[in-house]
């Protein structure tokens, strides 16, 4: 067989049948070998406030509702936040943020987030991230996005009956859901729509199907927030409007 007709090499989002087995599934894998490194060096050289915490280590899933209308994508896991808590956003600042305002517009049960197991609920939405594992200094690398982008693909997939309205939380975000949107059935225009807070893309399905609406907003990073760039204001209204666009009643 010569190389151009071997078959393409299958990833293991490829072989997952629902999203509860995709959750399960992405928390054993260990395809980048740099993030696998750092986000169990993090786990084991524990930051000092957090000493007495047994950290998760290792990827973490998607958190919310399987049938979800809208969605939110960040980036990657935090250091000693969701690489400690198991919980994406959960226990640093991003998180505190974020899941207060999705509390005040009235999709989450509370307005903290601090682990995965004190009762936090999620209405209608589910946040996931295109990269899973913690990476240095938070910038994941393009070829580990591509490595990871599969999982990101195969969820927007299993939810396609539901999603009407997906945000990218950030630049990051935005490039990676744009294939990802595009693999999961939904058509992406050309030449490819621009990233900015506010930024609003129809995108219809590819089999006459549902259309979703990406929202474009800065992430929710303190030196966006800190800085002013991102305000509670900007972030609740424009989360107020992607729910809106998803069908979910907002208060």
């Amino acid at each position: 067989m010569t190389a151009a007709a071997l078959p393409p090499s299958r990833h293991p989002a490829d072989s997952v049948h629902s999203l509860a087995e995709l959750d399960e599934a992405v928390t054993h894998c260990r395809a980048c070998p740099r993030l696998v490194g750092w986000r169990e060096e993090a786990a084991r050289v524990k930051r000092r406030a957090y000493q007495d915490w047994e950290y998760w280590g290792r990827p973490v899933p998607g958190f919310g509702p399987r049938d979800a209308a809208l969605v939110l994508v960040g980036l990657a896991p935090a250091a000693h936040g969701g690489n400690r808590t198991g919980r994406i956003f959960t226990g640093d600042p991003s998180g505190d943020l974020l899941y207060a305002a999705l509390y005040d517009i009235g999709l989450a049960s509370q307005p903290t987030s601090v682990s995965r197991d004190d009762g936090l609920e999620l209405y209608g939405v589910r946040i996931t991230d295109p990269v899973r594992c913690a990476p240095p200094d938070n910038k994941p690398s393009v070829t580990e996005r591509d490595t990871c982008g599969p999982w990101l693909a195969r969820e927007l997939a299993f939810m396609r009956p539901t999603i009407r309205s997906v945000v990218a939380l950030g630049g990051f975000a935005w490039q990676s859901l744009l294939p990802a949107l595009s693999a999961a059935g939904w058509e992406v225009p050309r030449p490819r729509p621009v990233f900015g807070h506010g930024a609003r893309v129809l995108l219809p399905a590819t089999d006459g199907g549902p259309s979703v609406e990406l929202f474009g907003c800065y992430h929710v990073s303190p030196r966006n927030t800190n800085t002013g760039r991102l305000t509670t204001a900007m972030l609740r209204r424009l989360l107020a409007d992607a729910a809106h666009a998803a069908g979910l009643r907002t208060r």
